[in-house]
Protein backbone atom coordinates (compact mmCIF):
# COMPACT_ATOMS: atom_id res chain seq x y z
CA UNK A 1 0.00 0.00 0.00
CA UNK A 2 1.31 3.59 -0.92
CA UNK A 3 1.28 6.47 1.87
CA UNK A 4 -1.40 8.13 -0.17
CA UNK A 5 -3.83 4.68 0.28
CA UNK A 6 -2.53 4.88 3.86
CA UNK A 7 -3.12 8.53 4.84
CA UNK A 8 -6.47 8.11 2.69
CA UNK A 9 -7.58 5.08 4.39
CA UNK A 10 -6.40 6.93 7.51
CA UNK A 11 -8.89 9.93 6.90
CA UNK A 12 -11.81 7.48 6.02
CA UNK A 13 -11.29 5.79 9.28
CA UNK A 14 -10.99 8.80 10.99
CA UNK A 15 -13.60 10.33 9.40
CA UNK A 16 -15.76 7.57 10.19
CA UNK A 17 -15.17 7.70 13.36
CA UNK A 18 -15.93 11.41 13.99
CA UNK A 19 -19.71 10.74 11.56
CA UNK A 20 -20.52 7.98 14.58
CA UNK A 21 -20.02 10.38 17.06
CA UNK A 22 -22.43 12.25 15.87
CA UNK A 23 -25.25 10.13 14.83
CA UNK A 24 -24.95 8.05 18.03
CA UNK A 25 -24.52 11.40 20.75
CA UNK A 26 -26.75 13.35 18.55
CA UNK A 27 -29.28 10.68 19.92
CA UNK A 28 -27.56 9.63 23.08
CA UNK A 29 -25.07 12.29 24.87
CA UNK A 30 -24.35 9.79 27.17
CA UNK A 31 -23.51 7.09 24.89
CA UNK A 32 -20.30 5.46 25.71
CA UNK A 33 -16.86 5.27 22.87
CA UNK A 34 -17.69 1.68 22.84
CA UNK A 35 -21.30 2.39 21.58
CA UNK A 36 -19.38 4.87 19.00
CA UNK A 37 -16.85 2.60 18.09
CA UNK A 38 -19.59 -0.10 17.45
CA UNK A 39 -21.47 2.43 15.22
CA UNK A 40 -18.14 3.32 13.09
CA UNK A 41 -17.35 -0.90 12.50
CA UNK A 42 -13.94 -0.60 14.51
CA UNK A 43 -12.71 -1.79 17.60
CA UNK A 44 -12.11 0.73 20.40
CA UNK A 45 -8.53 -0.28 20.51
CA UNK A 46 -8.81 1.37 16.84
CA UNK A 47 -10.86 4.65 17.76
CA UNK A 48 -8.48 4.94 21.08
CA UNK A 49 -5.56 4.97 18.26
CA UNK A 50 -7.47 8.34 16.75
CA UNK A 51 -9.07 9.76 19.63
CA UNK A 52 -7.14 9.17 22.63
CA UNK A 53 -9.64 10.89 25.06
CA UNK A 54 -13.35 11.75 24.68
CA UNK A 55 -12.22 15.53 24.50
CA UNK A 56 -10.33 14.77 21.96
CA UNK A 57 -13.23 13.22 19.83
CA UNK A 58 -15.56 16.18 21.24
CA UNK A 59 -13.06 18.39 19.85
CA UNK A 60 -12.88 16.95 16.66
CA UNK A 61 -16.63 16.53 16.56
CA UNK A 62 -16.31 20.70 16.95
CA UNK A 63 -14.68 21.29 14.01
CA UNK A 64 -16.52 19.04 11.94
CA UNK A 65 -19.85 20.84 13.27
CA UNK A 66 -18.41 24.37 12.38
CA UNK A 67 -17.71 22.73 8.91
CA UNK A 68 -20.96 21.53 8.52
CA UNK A 69 -22.73 24.96 10.19
CA UNK A 70 -20.45 26.52 7.27
CA UNK A 71 -21.45 24.89 4.56
CA UNK A 72 -25.26 25.12 5.63
CA UNK A 73 -24.86 28.77 6.24
CA UNK A 74 -23.68 28.87 2.29
CA UNK A 75 -26.41 26.90 1.11
CA UNK A 76 -28.90 29.13 2.65
CA UNK A 77 -27.92 31.93 0.04
CA UNK A 78 -28.37 34.60 3.03
CA UNK A 79 -28.17 37.30 0.97
CA UNK A 80 -30.48 36.33 -1.86
CA UNK A 81 -34.10 37.29 -1.87
CA UNK A 82 -35.69 38.47 0.94
CA UNK A 83 -35.16 38.64 4.59
CA UNK A 84 -37.55 36.20 5.70
CA UNK A 85 -37.37 33.87 2.66
CA UNK A 86 -33.40 33.68 3.83
CA UNK A 87 -34.24 32.81 7.54
CA UNK A 88 -36.28 30.23 5.77
CA UNK A 89 -33.59 29.09 3.74
CA UNK A 90 -31.54 28.78 6.98
CA UNK A 91 -33.91 27.08 9.01
CA UNK A 92 -34.13 24.37 6.57
CA UNK A 93 -30.33 24.05 5.81
CA UNK A 94 -29.85 23.78 9.88
CA UNK A 95 -33.06 21.16 9.97
CA UNK A 96 -30.80 18.92 7.58
CA UNK A 97 -28.29 18.54 9.59
CA UNK A 98 -30.18 16.49 11.50
CA UNK A 99 -28.21 14.67 14.78
CA UNK A 100 -25.48 16.94 14.65
CA UNK A 101 -28.45 19.95 15.91
CA UNK A 102 -29.26 17.37 19.10
CA UNK A 103 -24.92 17.12 19.74
CA UNK A 104 -24.55 21.07 19.95
CA UNK A 105 -28.10 21.65 21.56
CA UNK A 106 -26.79 18.96 24.11
CA UNK A 107 -23.19 18.99 24.17
CA UNK A 108 -22.09 22.65 24.29
CA UNK A 109 -18.59 21.41 24.73
CA UNK A 110 -18.05 20.22 21.47
CA UNK A 111 -16.52 23.60 20.96
CA UNK A 112 -19.13 25.36 18.25
CA UNK A 113 -19.83 28.31 19.93
CA UNK A 114 -22.82 28.02 16.90
CA UNK A 115 -26.21 28.90 19.24
CA UNK A 116 -24.86 31.39 21.46
CA UNK A 117 -22.89 34.83 21.27
CA UNK A 118 -23.60 37.86 18.65
CA UNK A 119 -24.59 37.64 15.32
CA UNK A 120 -22.31 37.72 12.36
CA UNK A 121 -22.52 40.35 9.99
CA UNK A 122 -23.88 37.75 7.15
CA UNK A 123 -26.74 37.53 9.51
CA UNK A 124 -27.25 41.03 10.67
CA UNK A 125 -27.26 42.03 7.13
CA UNK A 126 -29.85 39.37 5.87
CA UNK A 127 -32.09 40.89 9.67
CA UNK A 128 -31.44 44.07 8.14
CA UNK A 129 -32.60 43.50 4.82
CA UNK A 130 -35.72 41.96 5.89
CA UNK A 131 -36.63 45.11 8.63
CA UNK A 132 -36.03 47.55 5.17
CA UNK A 133 -38.37 44.59 2.16
CA UNK A 134 -40.34 44.80 5.55
CA UNK A 135 -40.87 40.85 5.37
CA UNK A 136 -39.04 40.42 9.13
CA UNK A 137 -40.77 42.75 11.88
CA UNK A 138 -38.39 45.56 12.40
CA UNK A 139 -38.93 45.56 16.46
CA UNK A 140 -37.66 42.45 16.62
CA UNK A 141 -33.42 42.67 16.81
CA UNK A 142 -31.00 40.29 15.03
CA UNK A 143 -29.74 38.64 18.05
CA UNK A 144 -33.52 37.75 18.94
CA UNK A 145 -34.17 36.47 15.15
CA UNK A 146 -31.69 34.32 15.72
CA UNK A 147 -32.71 32.28 18.73
CA UNK A 148 -35.82 32.32 17.79
CA UNK A 149 -34.49 30.41 14.94
CA UNK A 150 -32.17 27.81 17.42
CA UNK A 151 -34.90 27.73 19.73
CA UNK A 152 -37.56 26.57 16.92
CA UNK A 153 -34.66 23.62 15.74
CA UNK A 154 -34.48 22.96 18.93
CA UNK A 155 -38.27 22.47 19.73
CA UNK A 156 -38.26 20.76 16.41
CA UNK A 157 -35.78 18.00 17.10
CA UNK A 158 -36.75 17.92 20.51
CA UNK A 159 -40.18 16.65 19.13
CA UNK A 160 -39.52 14.88 16.41
CA UNK A 161 -37.70 12.42 19.03
CA UNK A 162 -40.46 12.67 21.55
CA UNK A 163 -43.30 11.94 18.83
CA UNK A 164 -41.83 10.25 15.63
CA UNK A 165 -43.30 12.46 13.56
CA UNK A 166 -41.63 12.72 10.17
CA UNK A 167 -39.09 14.76 9.34
CA UNK A 168 -41.06 16.97 6.90
CA UNK A 169 -43.91 17.74 9.28
CA UNK A 170 -41.84 19.05 11.63
CA UNK A 171 -39.59 21.20 9.42
CA UNK A 172 -43.01 22.34 7.87
CA UNK A 173 -43.82 23.14 11.94
CA UNK A 174 -40.67 24.70 12.25
CA UNK A 175 -40.77 27.33 9.37
CA UNK A 176 -44.53 28.00 9.90
CA UNK A 177 -43.67 29.03 13.83
CA UNK A 178 -40.41 30.78 11.95
CA UNK A 179 -42.84 32.73 9.31
CA UNK A 180 -45.40 33.53 11.72
CA UNK A 181 -42.90 34.82 14.49
CA UNK A 182 -40.90 36.89 12.47
CA UNK A 183 -43.97 38.78 9.99
CA UNK A 184 -44.73 42.24 10.19
CA UNK A 185 -47.70 42.38 12.41
CA UNK A 186 -50.26 44.87 11.14
CA UNK A 187 -50.90 47.78 12.58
Amino acid sequence: MSDQQVSGSRARTRQAIVDAAIEVLGRNPAASLGDIAAAAEVGRTTLHRYFAERADLLNAIGTEAGARLARATAQARMADGTGASAVRRLCQEYFDLGNLLSLIFSEPETGTGSTGGGCDPEFVAMVARGHRDGTIDPELPEGWVQSLIWSQLYAGWAYLAETGASRHEVLRLILRTVDGAIAVKPA
